[in-house]
């Protein structure tokens, strides 16, 4: 969506291990690319979390992340440099340029751990992660980004980088991919509208397997159109976000303060990190799912 939209700039393309390794996850990010007549760098970047063994999520997108149809090898290759050296030179050259996380934030915590002064200088953090008001998509608790390295993204809700949390939540229901919308981007009869459902063939059977919703669920899509267009979001708030790291029950849990009470006495003590670095979370709760749906049409002509 991003190398379709005109007068953006792509400056990098980071990967990280996530759903599938990270060998895997670049080879994609080049695919796709090129789908899209796209020159933008792509960077491999850390191949397992800051502190755990990395846990991918094959049995929702497949072995290789896109629905195992046995797409070709890219014809690019990727860069020498690494996603962490990249990211840093890339935010300190381009300051106020927009970060989009799609993955797990072990990237990024690791970029803020060698310059932390890169968070004042990026404009938006747009973070697809998190279940701030509902069931996680990997455990009962936490979304799959999240979860898979908590550590990273604690460090990253920490960091003073301007995060908005765009959540799981936001791709259910309505906003998925109904049977009539697949329909439409299949009728838009373009290389990468084919592609866009394809790819996501295993995801939708495992989208119904999981919550029996039928459809196509498209969080990072949803997160990348409202990164492009923030009035995309219809209802949106600052909070304290902290990450749950220690409890195998609720690992990566993204615990909203929406009350506003994580200074009370009983709290304090253990909202004290949160506290002490002073930075709220923009968190997003619903969005203009027609408006979402357009943007994605657009991007697939």
């Amino acid at each position: 969506m991003a190398l379709r939209t005109p007068n953006v700039h792509v400056c990098a393309i980071t990967v990280v291990a996530g759903n599938v390794g990270v060998q895997q996850a670049a080879r994609n990010a080049l695919y796709t690319a090129e789908l899209c007549g796209s020159k933008a760098p792509v960077y491999v970047g850390a191949e397992k979390p800051l502190r755990r063994e990395h846990q991918s999520a094959d049995w929702f997108h497949g072995r290789d992340g896109l629905g195992d149809h046995g797409y070709p090898v890219p014809r690019r290759s990727l860069e020498e440099q690494s996603a962490v050296d990249a990211m840093v030179q890339t935010i300190e050259a381009n300051p106020g340029l927009a970060l989009v996380t799609l993955g797990p934030l072990t990237n990024v915590a690791l970029a803020l751990q060698r310059k932390p002064t890169i968070a004042a200088k990026v404009s938006r953090c747009v973070i697809m992660g998190g279940a701030p008001c509902c069931e996680g998509n990997v455990t009962p608790a936490a979304e799959y980004n999240i979860w898979c390295d908590p550590e990273a993204a604690r460090t990253v809700f920490l960091s003073g980088l301007p995060v908005e949390m765009i959540g799981w939540h936001l791709c259910r229901g309505e906003a998925a991919l109904n049977l009539s919308d697949i329909e439409r981007v299949l009728s838009l009869d373009t290389a990468l509208a084919r592609f866009a459902i394809e790819c996501n063939s295993r995801a939708q059977e495992a989208y119904f397997e999981q919550t029996g919703e039928h459809g196509i669920s498209l969080p990072d899509p949803v997160a990348m159109s409202i990164a492009l267009d923030p009035s995309i979001v219809t209802s949106q708030t600052e909070h304290y976000v902290q990450v749950e790291m220690t409890s195998d029950l609720t690992r990566g849990m993204t615990v909203v303060d929406r009350l506003g009470v994580a200074g009370n006495d009983r709290n304090k003590q253990v909202w004290a990190p949160v506290l002490k670095a002073g930075v709220r979370a923009k968190v997003a709760w619903t969005i203009d799912i027609p408006r979402w749906k357009q943007a994605l049409y657009r991007a697939l002509r």
